[in-house]
């Protein structure tokens, strides 16, 4: 189908392309940007005028929940909010049930996101066989399959020397590992960070150092082995730091953050709300501001929803007892624009945020509006706003930000230039 999107603000943060202009689409690409290509009719036209057109969102962590956890999520639900939500590109980590640790896994993911055709999915196998941090899964064999990348979430490699042999071997070939530094006995039995909200409240605390510990070796064992690596989820102001410092000295890794790190504090937990129970923690407002400031720097140069979908009984317990997770993907880019409305980032910059800084972090074929490149868009109206939670497709409500009037609309969402999502 021949697409024509007609006087939208266009903005591709790869290029610095920030103009009002014409983009038309043929074949599931972008074939020209201002003028039509000779002998060019359209089938459908697009009138976007006042519409931003940027590059489809990319986020690097959206538990799909299929297969082993239908009640929570699937694919077809899960995609479908994160298209609501302005992403054509997304990854799936491996706690799925089975693991994410053999190729079967992954074929069945793949042919069922296809098949629901929401967005594309690029899922991240695990590292070590059943996610036990003993004995390596089948990595080339999942790179073949599909997998972009591999990690074992916060179930960590508890022997150093493990690691560090699945590190070389991943480097052997070329295969990016993502890290969720957090040391598992600093962490142990932890609900909130270790504050004075902990304290008042009673609840066990995770100190800054389960993540910097942990951080500090992971950064190390990277040098050694030469493996591409990015840090996914990092808390901490001074986790930033390191990261930063990493990147100083001329090592290659990437970092992203999880959005509401970004909104929110461990004061939230005040009123024991199950809504913010996540794990790594929310932080203290010292914390969230070192976040802010790595993401404007470029340190951290992805944002991630972490988006964690649960059914309504994973979160009715007492907070202790219930599950950690936020379902937030089909609010990716409005909770994102308040960062604008706040000041901290131009939109130019927040975009590049949630399209290019992941995709190249991941080496993704993703979040660039060039010419000959796929037709993934998101098309929003900046002037408009989103009440949460008045259209939801995720089967998870878990979800703090409900009923909110946040700023920005997504109007349509295109995969391969075909409409996945029509407000």
């Amino acid at each position: 189908m021949r697409t024509a999107i007609l006087g939208a603000r266009v903005i591709d943060p790869s290029s610095g392309l920030d103009r009002v202009s014409d983009l038309y689409l043929d074949g599931g690409k972008l074939v020209a940007i201002d003028q039509a290509p000779a002998g060019f009719t359209a089938d459908k036209t697009l009138d976007a005028l006042g519409l931003v057109a940027a590059p489809g969102l990319v986020d690097l962590s959206v538990a799909l929940r299929e297969p082993g956890y239908s009640r929570k999520g699937s694919i077809a639900t899960e995609t479908l909010a994160a298209a609501a939500g302005g992403v054509t590109s997304l990854c799936c980590p491996p706690f799925t049930k089975p693991v994410l640790d053999t190729p079967a896994v992954a074929e069945l993911i793949l042919d069922r996101a296809r098949e629901a055709g929401h967005t594309k999915v690029f899922p991240i196998g695990a590292l070590s066989k059943n996610l036990a941090g003993e004995q390596l899964a089948e990595l080339v064999a999942l790179r073949d399959t599909g997998c972009v990348a591999f990690g074992n979430g916060l179930d960590n490699f508890r022997n150093s020397r493990t690691l560090r042999r699945a590190l070389e071997y991943a480097a052997t070939f070329d295969l990016q590992v993502i890290f969720h530094s957090q040391d598992f006995d600093l962490a142990e039995g932890g609900l909130a960070h270790e504050g004075p909200t902990a304290s008042f409240l009673g609840l066990a605390g995770i100190p800054e150092s389960a993540e910097t510990v942990a951080l500090a070796r992971d950064l190390l064992l990277v040098e050694q082995s030469g493996v591409r690596a990015h840090f996914s989820q990092i808390t901490s102001a001074r986790g930033a730091e390191l990261i930063a410092a990493a990147q100083a000295r001329g090592l290659p890794v990437t970092a992203d953050v999880a959005l509401y790190q970004l909104l929110l504090t461990d004061e939230a937990l005040i009123d024991f709300s199950s809504l913010y129970h996540v794990q790594p923690p929310l932080r203290s407002g010292k914390d969230r501001d070192g976040l802010r400031e790595a993401l404007k720097a470029g340190v951290i140069s992805a944002i991630a929803s972490h988006h964690q979908p649960h059914e309504r009984d994973a979160k009715l317990a007492p907070f202790a007892a219930t599950e950690p997770g936020i379902s937030s993907v089909q609010l990716l880019l409005p909770l994102a624009m308040t960062l604008v409305q706040d000041g901290l980032l131009d939109l130019p910059t927040l975009l590049a945020r949630l399209s290019s800084g992941p995709a190249a972090a991941l080496r993704l074929p993703a979040g660039q509006l060039a010419v000959g490149s796929a037709a993934d868009i998101v098309l929003f109206d900046p002037q408009a706003s989103t009440l949460a939670g008045e259209r939801w497709y995720s089967k998870g409500r878990n979800c703090p930000f409900l009923d909110h009037r946040l700023p920005t609309a997504v109007r349509y969402t295109l995969v391969d230039g075909h409409i996945s999502y029509q407000s």
